[in-house]
């Protein structure tokens, strides 16, 4: 039996759009590889671009440690092995640890000793939002908010729902990670 997302065609950059293979191809050959996401994604080319400036425009507007602790624990939250393991790396390289990495992942942040208070705070809302979908988190988006501008914490609302999406239409299509979780391998910068 053929995987429920065979029949929708993978581009390589080569065939993509201009527009999108101009805007993957740094990313490409920076990385190594070209994600299956991208591969699949490309099949609605404007719809992947707009999505990709959506997520520059929240690199720029969330700090990447914030960013990273929301980015590992919706990918823990939701399934996302695809989204996970290439956010582990990215932590890796700038400067996050294995310790930190795994705190983050245990989804426990009352038990936290390495996080920072506004990285629990963030993380503690993640959590909320997505176990209530987002109808119960009052008191967990205001402890956020003490500590973040308006600005930064619609951001990070806009963030965690950015990543909701991707884990969606792995998790619907089956992606592999194309590459093994940082505690599976030796992986150093």
């Amino acid at each position: 039996m053929n995987a429920p997302n065979s029949w929708i065609p993978r581009f390589d950059i080569e065939t993509m759009p201009t527009a999108l293979n101009r805007y993957l191809e740094p990313r490409v050959k920076r990385l190594g590889y070209l994600g299956e996401m991208f591969q699949v994604g490309a099949n609605a080319p404007d719809v992947l671009l707009t999505f990709m400036h959506f997520t520059d425009a929240l690199k720029e507007a969330v700090d990447f440690d914030i960013s990273e602790t929301i980015v590992l624990t919706v990918a823990v939250m939701m399934s996302n092995r695809y989204e996970l393991h290439q956010h582990e790396r990215l932590s890796i390289r700038n400067g996050f640890d294995r310790m930190w990495i795994a705190e983050v992942e245990a989804l426990a942040p009352d038990k936290a000793q390495v996080m920072t208070y506004k990285q629990l705070c963030a993380q503690r809302y993640a959590i909320a939002l997505i176990r209530t979908h987002g109808s119960q988190v009052k008191d967990e988006f205001e402890a956020m908010s003490a500590h973040f501008t308006p600005a930064q914490a619609m951001s990070i609302a806009f963030l965690i729902g950015r990543y909701i999406t991707h884990a969606l239409i792995v998790n619907t299509l089956d992606l592999c990670p194309p590459v093994p979780s940082v505690f599976e391998d030796d992986f150093s910068p």
